[in-house]
């Protein structure tokens, strides 16, 4: 998985980089597995035992670039969940002429879409 990112001036680049690393795991495992269902008013999930989240030894690796620039800082927050979902999709459209409008992207879903 390849990121970058344009903060503006990075005050700690260390801490900037290991958030949007963090985030694009996030993003993965939000686009990819989780899932919660609801049955009876109430969710059927309890715990990690029953709610699928993406597990170290599934995560690509990750490479990170900050862009370097002079302009004011701007805050980080979740800024690398929200591209993740989106890039997959259009890769698999790209691929496919498929287009995926529903989260997780499951197995499931994507041979539903391809068929």
């Amino acid at each position: 998985m390849w990121l970058a990112v344009d903060p503006g001036l990075a005050i700690q680049p260390t801490n900037v980089l290991a958030q949007l690393e963090g985030a694009a795991v996030f993003g993965l495992s939000v686009a990819l597995l989780e899932e919660l269902t609801i049955q009876n008013g109430a969710p059927v999930q309890s715990y990690f035992h029953d709610y699928q989240v993406l597990r170290m030894s599934e995560m690509p690796e990750i490479h990170t670039k900050l862009v370097q620039s002079d302009a004011a800082p701007t805050g980080m927050g979740e800024i690398g969940v929200l591209p993740v979902a989106p890039a997959i999709a259009n890769a698999i459209f790209q691929l496919t002429g498929k287009r995926l409008r529903s989260l997780p992207m499951s197995p499931q879903r994507v041979k539903s879409a391809l068929t």
